[in-house]
């Protein structure tokens, strides 16, 4: 095995708990929360594996998180990010099966954004030889969220609504659900996504910014009748979506793009129509799943990768000393994922 060095380059934050704010998932400049830093290698426990970074994606809930607005709190000194790929090139006592492999990871205490990354062994996820390092980045947060909530709505119709449909995440979402039989009402910012939503397998694509949305959304909610919303936005348009859905909607909330609180308009379809609001965090669901169920999700998502069902949408690659003055700028690029690169 390579000697490994002493220290290590990472993009590491400047701040520790949470901020009291909630401003979304929008940066101006990524030094407002970030620096650069020498730091000693981390050292893995009895459970975790040391990780030569290859990729990391760049998701909101990364954004979030350094902006102190996520649901965990930020330790400062720490590296930032929580997704990646790399090599195992050390590892715990009870973690030595993964010895040499090449996994998907979520971080542990030292984060995504540094050329050496911890990670509890039990959820790292060795990847086939054929899978990308860009899609190997991206293996965890947004597939498995797409599986989770796709589940969900299965279970509960034939129909679904998904905002922030020309997201990576909101197109794994509408290609699963195309898979299953599933009807998707999309709902995007922008006329011009409407027809690449269309030929991806959408039923119906509703542009939120056009005069008459509530009245095109309307009658595809009567034509389809969703009984899921699943909702990254959770703004005042997502409440006038709900409102429009049929009996015993659910509302599923797992993002806020918006900064806007959205007010609830119809109290009484609670009491009438069983109208019900819920959230969904991945870690919780992966926690609920059980271990047999999640190891053939696991192998259907890599699968869909590597069969071309689904991909990563890269706009721009990143190194990890591009981090605080380039961040802010590659995210203005819609509908495509940040890699971060050593």
């Amino acid at each position: 095995m390579t000697e490994l060095p002493e220290n290590m380059f990472a993009v590491i934050q400047k701040f520790s708990g949470y901020s009291g704010r909630m401003e979304g998932p929008q940066i101006a400049h990524a030094g407002d929360y970030l620096e650069a830093a020498t730091l000693p290698l981390p050292v893995p426990s009895d459970s975790q594996v040391l990780i030569k970074l290859r990729a990391s994606s760049v998701n909101p809930s990364d954004l979030h998180f350094i902006k102190g607005e996520y649901g965990q709190p930020r330790v400062k000194g720490a590296p930032a990010g929580f997704e990646g790929c790399g090599d195992v090139v050390l590892t715990g006592a009870k973690a030595a099966h993964l010895a040499g492999k090449r996994v998907a990871f979520v971080a542990a205490s030292s984060g995504a954004w540094a050329e050496y990354v911890l990670a509890e062994a039990m959820i790292c996820i060795p990847l086939h030889p054929d899978l990308s390092d860009d899609d190997g980045s991206a293996q965890i947060v947004n597939p498995l969220t797409a599986m989770g909530m796709i589940d969900i709505a299965e279970k509960a119709g034939d129909a679904l609504v998904i905002s922030a449909a020309t997201s990576q995440l909101g197109k794994l979402m509408i290609g699963l659900a195309k898979d299953k039989g599933l009807k998707v009402i999309a709902l995007v910012r922008r006329e011009n996504a409407v027809d690449p939503l269309l030929k991806m397998g959408a039923a119906e694509v509703v542009v939120t910014t056009s005069p008459d949305f509530a009245d095109h959304f309307e009658k595809a909610s009567r034509s389809l009748k969703p009984r899921v919303f699943l909702d990254a936005v959770c703004d005042q348009i997502s409440e006038t979506v709900f409102t429009l859905m049929p009996n015993r909607a659910r509302w599923v909330c797992y993002g806020k793009l918006s900064t806007e609180a959205p007010v609830m308009t119809q109290m009484g379809q609670f009491t009438f129509m069983a109208k019900q609001i819920e959230g969904f965090w991945l870690t919780n669901w992966m926690q609920e799943i059980a271990p047999a169920d999640l190891m053939a999700i696991i192998k259907d998502v890599q699968t869909r990768f590597m069969d071309g069902r689904w991909h990563t949408d890269v706009s721009t690659h990143l190194k990890l000393d591009q981090v605080i003055e380039g961040l802010a700028e590659a995210l203005k690029t819609p509908d495509g994922k940040v890699i971060i690169t050593p």
